[in-house]
């Protein structure tokens, strides 16, 4: 767990066994994404979080929930020597995005399966429907796809249609590499993430509306990174050691 000061509150951040959480906290969690996502319906909220490892949490020093990530390490189809580490739901309450250790808790996540699962290939398999998840392969690894101006090696093609394919099947547009969203599906709220012209002017955000331009309507791009030690960047390493450090605190 690792702790940071908002003013003169403090939060924590942990990672969580998804299967630990009260019933009191998956209605936190359940009213946090609704209240920046439509379309979410608590059954298959539920369902979803169900077939989850792991939820890193962030919390108010209340013990409110004001932020969370669910993750889940899935094998890869036809891959017997490869893993896949998925990240599925995903909201910071808007008064604390930015000042957060969250993705520093995934960084440490994502590093235990490396040391787990030496002898594994491992890839982070990320499916978004907003620009500002997507931004966080760029952050986070120096090689990722889809990329702009990167045609996407032919491997990794395969890679993200079987996963996805897999994992949700006809929903799959295997031609533009998108997951459908079903008709009354969860889609972000406009204002959760307003696109504005100098959002637009990010390389990374251009791509990712060019890409994915259903994304309003729910449709989510698939993406996939090489999980190793040599693809994370210099900044992921220093937001994985802010967590470390607040935690040693």
């Amino acid at each position: 767990m690792s702790t940071v000061n908002i003013g003169s509150e403090e939060l924590s951040n942990k990672i969580e066994l998804a299967s630990s959480l009260s019933s009191s906290e998956l209605q936190q969690m359940l009213t946090l994404m609704q209240s920046y996502y439509a379309g979410v319906r608590p059954l298959d909220f539920c369902r979803d979080l169900s077939e989850k490892h792991w939820v890193i949490t962030l919390r108010r020093q209340t013990g409110e929930l004001c932020g969370f990530s669910t993750q889940v390490l899935l094998p890869v189809p036809g891959h017997s020597d490869s893993l896949a580490l998925f990240s599925g739901d995903t909201i910071i309450a808007e008064a604390y995005r930015g000042r957060n250790n969250l993705a520093g808790q995934w960084g440490r996540l994502a590093l235990e399966q490396i040391d787990l699962f030496p002898d594994k290939k491992l890839y982070w398999y990320l499916i978004s429907k907003g620009y500002k998840t997507y931004r966080y392969l760029a952050l986070f690894f120096k090689e990722f796809f889809p990329k702009q101006g990167v045609v996407t090696p032919p491997n990794y093609v395969s890679l993200l249609h079987q996963l996805s394919k897999w994992k949700f099947g006809d929903r799959y547009d295997e031609t533009r590499g998108i997951v459908r969203a079903t008709e009354h599906g969860c889609r972000l709220r406009p204002e959760a993430a307003p696109l504005v012209s100098q959002r637009l002017r990010d390389p990374d955000v251009s791509f990712f509306v060019e890409s994915n331009p259903g994304h309003a309507l729910g449709d989510e791009l698939c993406c996939l990174a090489p999980l190793t030690r040599e693809n994370f960047t210099s900044v992921a390493y220093r937001v994985i050691s802010a967590a470390s450090a607040t935690e040693a605190r």
